[in-house]
């Protein structure tokens, strides 16, 4: 069977000091996979847009603001991690500056500032608690990982950096 995955960004907002994250508490939509779980900022991207532009887009459409300084710590394969068994395929970000004001809330949930050194403390995927330190470490190389998933269970990490 061929991979085709869904294309998505995933993108991590920092204060203006740089000990926060902007994260969504996902607790508005019964059914929703993320339900309960904190994560990034982002979704899956439009066939008219690339991949900077799909997440400076789904910033401005989940948080109401306008990206500053993006930049791309890496990629993650997650095969089988979709609601039926899709694949996703994700440019992870991080945002160092912004304009405008946060929205407090979405339709899919709670906007919160948490400190970068407690996210692991999160209810999250089981998966982001492996490449979140890659998120936000000092080394300047992109990550590139593969996470499969079976009946929504991470079945194992890998990662490489250039």
């Amino acid at each position: 069977m061929p991979y085709t995955p869904i294309l998505a960004t995933l993108g991590y907002v920092l204060s203006a000091d740089g000990t926060q994250a902007l994260m969504i508490h996902r607790n508005t939509r019964p059914g929703d996979i993320h339900l309960g779980k904190y994560n990034g900022l982002g979704g899956k991207m439009e066939p008219d847009e690339d991949i900077l532009a799909c997440m400076h887009r789904e910033i401005r459409e989940e948080a109401g603001i306008e990206c500053g300084t993006t930049r791309m710590r890496g990629t993650i394969s997650w095969p089988g991690f979709g609601k039926n068994g899709e694949d996703w395929f994700a440019f992870i970000f991080v945002i160092d500056d912004y304009t405008g004001t946060p929205l407090e809330s979405n339709p899919e949930g709670t906007l919160e500032w948490v400190a970068v050194d407690q996210l692991e403390s999160l209810p999250l995927w089981e998966g982001d608690r492996h490449f979140l330190p890659l998120v936000f470490d000092a080394d300047p190389r992109p990550f590139h990982g593969v996470m499969p998933y079976r009946d929504g269970r991470m079945q194992s990490w890998g990662f490489t950096r250039l």
